[in-house]
């Protein structure tokens, strides 16, 4: 695969930035674009390595060293044809995956591993460009009707299937406009929203149906569900933690999706920006140290914060992996993303105790206290404030970025469905639910999670109730497909 010394020729390449004192005054996406002599350059470097632990590490089983050996030959077009037979979506993974593949890269254990994701992002949009992604309706129909509740990465992975498949298959959105999290929970300087216009378009001229606006349970009744043959629901896993501590009542203490989605709405000119949503001006403190608290800080500065502050309660981590943290493991290893290049205080092991108000109601400062994590009685580590380390933080907007705990719980109730141990809807291993038609895949089933492992479970759950609706599935299985002729 790549060139026999690719490897030891080439250093890896990521994609330039523009100037964070200019990206910051809008909300484009700001990376430049390399040539296609370098993109060959980095598909070289991917190694004859016997053993490609890539595709292990990447959820949907790209067929990784492939694709990459294409791109080193200038085979664009192979390339596509390789990279959607096990991926739908890949200009949304090429831009938001963690790229757990490229921490499995046998390479990355002596050297910086192949820059798979970039590879992906510039195939599909070399894609797109050329004209090569057009609508594959079926050449026939089944008959059966399907309906997915959730146009999230699941939710459209497992309409585009189960359409190929030949069914007939709506999609309900219970917001205004189609993409889940990808649209209201994506800050655009990520991913903008025109790229999940144009999938969205795609999908809708095979045949895919989509009706915005339906909450299922509310404002849709759960009974006309029974029309369908079989039922998806992927709905996302979107009830928030919260911080129960005092003075967590009022304003000033915003969810971070609340915050980012109003965002969104205000970029795609939906809305205004109003006081209560604008970090213009104030000092803002984000409580949570991943992805969304990121998306949160990058937000934050384009309001024009006069300052960005960041708490994590676990420890610092380091920047090499430690001996209980091995390759081809997710490395648990710092993290840098651009929007704390952009500007941020970052603070770890620190825990938020106390949110303090003026007399009037306002919030004007925060109070924590730094721990310090010790193996408890059972082994577990277990959470110490240390003496004396209490600390007054002055701040007018906290976004709470804590995670989610499980989906909301209307449908399982009004459905009578199971749900196990985490809250989530129970689904065995073919995603069916205790109601026989009902399936369900995503965060909904499995709980937070990737993108990517959100289109692996999408496509795996369409291959499953095509199962059921026809006796036996024509859909591809994990890394399956049909490639080209070599």
């Amino acid at each position: 695969m790549g060139k026999i010394r690719g490897f030891m020729e080439y250093d890896r390449k990521e994609e330039e930035t523009v100037a964070v004192e200019k990206r910051v005054k809008d909300y484009k996406e700001f990376t430049k674009e390399l040539s296609t002599d370098e993109l060959s350059e980095q598909g070289a470097r991917c190694m004859d390595c016997g053993i490609p632990f890539c595709h292990s590490g990447c959820p949907v089983g790209n067929l990784i060293p492939d694709f990459n050996h294409a791109v080193y030959k200038n085979d664009w077009k192979k390339a596509l044809t390789i990279l959607h037979a096990t991926n739908n979506f890949p200009e949304f993974t090429g831009r938001l995956c963690p790229a757990p593949c490229e921490s499995a890269c046998v390479l990355g254990i002596t050297d910086p591993p192949v820059a798979i994701e970039l590879i992906e992002k510039y195939i599909v949009e070399r894609g797109f460009k050329e004209g090569w992604i057009t609508p594959q309706p079926p050449k026939s129909r089944t008959g059966k009707t399907v309906v997915v509740v959730g146009s999230g990465p699941a939710g459209l992975a497992a309409a585009q299937q189960l359409n190929r498949a030949g069914h007939e298959v709506t999609v309900f959105e219970r917001d205004n406009k189609v993409g889940g999290l990808l649209r209201y929970g994506i800050p655009d300087f990520k991913m903008e929203k025109h790229v999940i216009d144009r999938r969205i378009n795609v999908l809708k001229e095979e045949g895919i149906k989509f009706e915005t606006g339906v909450n299922v349970g509310e404002n849709y009744e759960t009974e006309k569900l029974k029309e369908f043959d079989a039922v998806v629901l992927c709905g996302g896993a979107t009830k928030r933690r919260n911080l129960p501590i005092e003075g967590a009542e009022g304003t000033g203490i915003m969810q971070a999706m609340d915050f980012l989605k109003n965002n969104n709405e205000v970029v795609d000119g939906i809305k205004d920006l109003t006081a209560e949503y604008s970090a213009e001006g104030k000092h803002v403190i984000v409580i949570g140290g991943g992805d969304t608290g990121s998306d949160c800080v990058g937000t934050s500065n384009r309001h024009g914060a006069k300052s960005v502050t960041n708490f994590e309660i676990m420890p610092m981590p380091g920047e090499h992996r430690d001996k209980e943290n091995p390759w081809p493991y997710w490395p648990f290893t710092l993290k840098t993303t651009s929007s704390h290049e952009e500007g941020v205080e970052r603070n770890w092991s620190i825990n938020t105790k106390e949110f303090i108000r003026d007399k009037d109601g306002n919030l004007k400062a925060l109070k924590t206290v730094n721990i310090e994590w010790v193996k408890g009685e059972n082994g577990r580590p277990q959470l110490k404030e240390v003496e004396g380390s209490e600390k007054e933080w002055p701040c007018e907007l906290v976004l709470l970025a804590l995670g989610f705990t499980g989906p909301e719980k209307t449908l399982s109730e009004q459905l009578g469905l199971e749900l196990d141990s985490r809250t989530n809807i129970k689904g065995d291993k073919g995603y069916q639910t205790n109601v026989p038609n009902i399936f369900t895949a995503g965060d909904m089933r499995r709980g937070q999670s990737l993108i990517v492992w959100a289109i692996s479970e999408g496509r795996e759950a369409a291959y499953h109730v095509d199962k059921y609706l026809m006796g036996k599935s024509i859909l591809p299985r994990k890394g399956e497909g049909d490639l080209p002729a070599a």
